[in-house]
């Protein structure tokens, strides 16, 4: 009897010494920190599944619900935003559209694409696009301008029947951007780019340690790294169009200077 307590009080420290080591990794781990696509999107600004510029991020849902995804947008860049969405082959004529929230969630407007479409009842997939305007560097506090930052999208159905809601649909959504550089470049920048969690300072936590503690809640940046905002190809131009002014001064002046002074001729006696 004595045998058989010490070896179940054996074989039960070795369990409770084991099982931190042999702990797998967490099942429900982000495809994005894999490194691959997204395959979920959010329901909400607060949930929006986050993407990559050059990505195409998946998700499966039901028609009625709001689908999220956010990606980041720097200065000079015009982003353009594409959404497929894949009906069932069963189906009412449907309305979908999508939309595009700044860091600060208003919406901007596209400046072409179809960002609000009808699909025909007899449509297995249908396209939307938008292209957003340059995001600048600064602006000012009043204007709608894009900024650099978080940009969210919300696809959805706007005119949905009744009896389609709920049907499971499938989406699919990229986003690209043009680089516009010098053209688009502004005196000023912002102190800090529209992300969410960006005015959350790292701070001390007695609790934990005396460890920093940080409330980033966004985690995506464009490939580059957020620009300063004040360097473009602007300063480029400008200054050979200085050097080019100053040459094009010094001819200039070469051509009509002359030989010089006349030479003195003596009077003749």
């Amino acid at each position: 009897m004595r045998f058989i307590r010490a070896l179940s009080a054996a074989v039960l420290l070795l369990g409770v010494a084991a099982g931190p080591a042999v702990a797998g990794p967490s099942p429900s781990a982000s495809p994005s920190e894999d490194g691959g696509a997204p395959t979920e999107a959010g329901t909400s600004f607060r949930t929006a599944t986050e993407i990559e510029q050059g990505q195409r991020a998946t998700a499966n849902g039901s028609a009625g619900d709001y689908l999220y995804w956010s990606f980041p947008a720097d200065a000079g860049q015009r982003p353009t935003v594409r959404a497929t969405v894949r009906l069932p082959e069963s189906h009412a004529p449907q309305t979908w559209r999508i939309d595009v929230y700044d860091g600060l969630r208003r919406r901007q407007a596209c400046q072409w694409g179809a960002e609000n479409r009808t699909a025909a009842a007899d449509a297995a997939t249908l396209e939307l696009a938008c292209v957003l305007r340059t995001v600048r560097g600064w602006s000012e506090p009043w204007a709608n301008d894009p900024l650099p930052g978080t940009y969210y999208v919300r696809l959805t159905a706007v005119r949905l029947p009744t009896s389609d809601l709920g049907v499971p649909v499938g989406a699919e959504v990229g986003v690209d951007s043009k680089d516009i550089g010098g053209a688009a470049a502004v005196d000023g920048s912002l102190a800090e780019p529209l992300v969410p969690g960006v005015a959350v300072s790292s701070g001390k936590d007695d609790g934990e340690d005396g460890e920093d503690r940080s409330a980033v809640l966004s985690a995506i940046e464009p490939e580059d790294g957020w620009s300063s905002g004040w360097w473009s190809d602007r300063w480029v131009w400008t200054g050979a169009g200085a050097v080019l002014a100053a040459l094009a001064g010094i001819g200039g002046y070469a051509l009509t200077r002359g030989s010089g002074r006349p030479t003195r001729v003596p009077p003749t006696a």
